[in-house]
C-alpha cells in the first residue's frame, strides 16, 4: 500500500475550504503540500520536488500542482527561483524577513534596524495569554521583551509570549548571542516557522515604562499592534504586543 496521502475529491482540506461544501482539486493538493511542510518533509530554505514529481506523487495534472504552488508562493510560504526550482520560504530570506512588520518611513527612505533584547524568562500563562496561544492557564510560556530601533532611534517595544513546550532552552543569554532575525532563530533552532499572522491595532498613550524604553514623553501617542502568529496547521505559536512610535513612520497594509 502506498504511503502517499490520498486525495478526497469530496472533502475539503485546509483553512481556505471552510466556506465551501468541498474544495477544488488544486486546493486539496495545496493542503497536502502544507501537510508535508508541517511534518518537516521539506525544511525552510530547501527545495521541494518539481511540479512534475509532485503531479506523479499525487496523481494529478502538472497544471493542478502549479496552481497550488502559485497560491503557496503568493502566501509567501514557497519561493520560486527562476531556473532553480521552488523553495520553502525562510525568515532568513531578505524578502520574507520582515513580512509581518508593516511600519514604513514617511520619507520612503530605508532605515538601518537593530534589536535589543531586554528580558527573556519562563513564566506561567495567564488566562488571556493561554487563550491566545491555545494553552491552559498556568502552562509554561516564554516571555520576551525587546526594543527595535531604526537609525539608532527606539521605535518599537515588543512584548512576546511563546509556548514553553515548543521553546525549551530559549534564554536571555541565548538571544543576546544571536544576531539574526528572531523568526529565523525560531526556524533554525526550534523548528517553528511562523507562516501567517492576525493583528489588532489601536491607539494608546505611553505608560511610564513604555515611555522610558522608547525615549518619549509619558502619555505620548503610540500605535499598539497585537499579533498572533501561526505555524502550519493554524497552530498559534506567538502572541506579540508591540507599541510603535509613529512620529516619522506609518503603518502600511495592502488590501486585495
Amino acid at each position: 500500500m502506498s504511503d502517499t496521502p490520498s486525495i478526497d475529491r469530496q472533502q475539503p482540506l485546509g483553512r481556505a475550504s471552510h466556506s465551501a461544501a468541498f474544495s477544488p482539486l488544486y486546493q486539496q493538493i495545496k493542503g497536502l503540500i502544507l501537510q508535508g511542510l508541517d511534518r518537516g518533509e521539506w525544511k525552510p530554505g530547501e527545495a521541494i520536488p518539481s511540479e512534475l514529481e509532485l503531479a506523479a506523487r499525487f496523481q494529478v495534472s502538472q497544471g493542478t500542482v502549479r496552481k497550488a504552488i502559485d497560491e503557496l508562493a503568493a502566501d509567501n510560504l514557497l519561493i520560486r527561483r527562476q531556473g532553480k526550482g521552488t523553495f520553502v520560504a525562510t525568515h532568513n530570506e531578505a524578502r520574507v524577513r520582515y513580512r509581518f512588520l508593516r511600519l514604513s518611513p514617511d520619507d520612503g527612505q530605508p532605515a538601518a534596524s537593530s534589536s535589543q533584547i531586554l528580558d527573556c524568562r519562563r513564566t506561567k500563562a495567564s488566562a488571556e495569554i493561554a487563550a491566545a496561544l491555545d494553552l491552559r492557564a498556568g502552562d509554561a510560556v516564554v516571555n520576551m521583551r525587546r526594543v527595535l530601533s531604526f537609525d539608532d532611534t527606539p521605535t518599537i517595544l515588543d512584548d512576546i509570549w511563546l509556548p514553553g513546550s515548543a521553546f525549551k532552552g530559549l534564554t536571555l543569554e541565548f538571544l543576546q548571542r544571536y544576531r539574526g532575525p528572531v523568526y529565523a532563530l525560531f526556524e533554525t533552532e526550534f523548528g517553528v516557522s511562523m507562516v501567517r499572522a492576525e493583528e489588532k491595532i489601536r491607539a494608546v498613550a505611553a505608560t511610564d515604562a513604555q515611555a522610558e524604553f522608547l525615549q518619549v514623553a509619558q502619555g505620548s501617542p503610540l500605535l499598539q499592534v497585537e499579533r498572533i502568529a501561526y505555524t502550519y496547521g493554524d497552530r498559534p505559536m506567538e502572541l506579540r504586543r508591540g507599541h510603535y512610535v509613529t512620529e516619522r513612520y506609518h503603518y502600511r497594509n495592502s488590501l486585495n
